[in-house]
């Protein structure tokens, strides 16, 4: 009885939008994805592969590297709090542009879970989803730490300075809002417009997540791999995306703020 749930949760449903057959319309959507990864998600995977690489010709052993996910973009106070904003400015704008394509194609939110029709079961959702994934995340990363394989990931250098902890939390929603907009909402509709099946749709969203975080090292690709498989497969099952914002977000907040927080002698 319970292998039989688990097969059904694992088996996506149909989808409910319909494949596009027509040859110029699915050129055009093929060059859309192109050009969106291409914008947002898809260079920064470029460049987080070729930073792994200089990290692994560098002379210092990879697990004794440092990468900060949230660092210093100024000297001058001010001017680095405006940079900051910038950054999560450019992030929601990634999100935007994919809802508002979708949009224009005629896929309204509520197709993809952002409609506002069940707040309390997505906020539900959000806080299973970040236990799910982020605790065994964790140990995840401690693990590939133990071996070698991953850099030491600071969430955080900002100085402690007044803003702070107001910029990581709304770098930690933007983040959100731009990886599940664009990863799941915009790229698993549109590959399921050219054909793509549910299962290859997801792998494909799933390694990319992963390759966008191969500045972290093997343990970030790992855990952002298998964090966009179980992603995305809620997100088929479910239809709802808001929950997956939620728990990408809470996630981010977590690691962002309680690592800025935490003494400096207590930081891993």
């Amino acid at each position: 009885m319970a292998g039989g749930r688990v097969g059904r949760w694992l088996t996506a449903p149909p989808s409910e939008i319909a494949e596009v057959t027509d040859p110029r319309a699915r050129r055009l959507i093929g060059l859309e994805i192109a050009v969106v990864l291409t914008v947002t998600l898809g260079l920064s995977a470029l460049r987080s592969a070729l930073s792994l690489v200089d990290a692994l010709l560098a002379p210092t052993p990879l697990a004794d590297q440092q990468v900060a996910l949230n660092a210093p973009a100024a000297r001058a106070d001010l001017v680095d709090l405006a940079l900051q904003l910038v950054r999560v400015l450019q992030l929601v704008g990634w999100g935007a542009l994919a809802v508002y394509l979708l949009l224009r194609a005629g896929i309204p939110l509520a197709r993809i879970g952002l409609d506002r029709t069940r707040p309390g079961k997505d906020a539900l959702g959000a806080l299973g989803l970040a236990a799910l994934i982020g605790i065994p995340g964790l140990g995840l990363y401690l693990l590939a730490r133990s071996l070698g394989v991953s850099l030491d990931v600071a969430p955080s250098t900002l100085d402690d300075v007044w803003w702070r902890t107001p910029v990581l939390i709304l770098a930690a929603a933007a983040n959100a809002w731009a990886e599940e907009i664009v990863m799941i909402g915009y790229l698993l509709t549109r590959l399921r417009q050219l054909g793509w099946s549910a299962d290859r749709s997801v792998l494909a969203a799933a390694v990319l997540r992963g390759a966008y975080h191969l500045y972290q090292g093997l343990g970030g690709f790992v855990g952002n791999l298998v964090m966009g498989l179980v992603f995305g497969r809620v997100w088929q099952r479910t239809g709802r995306l808001w929950p997956l914002v939620g728990a990408h977000a809470l996630i981010d907040v977590v690691a962002f703020v309680g690592y800025a927080l935490l003494p400096a002698d207590l930081r891993p």
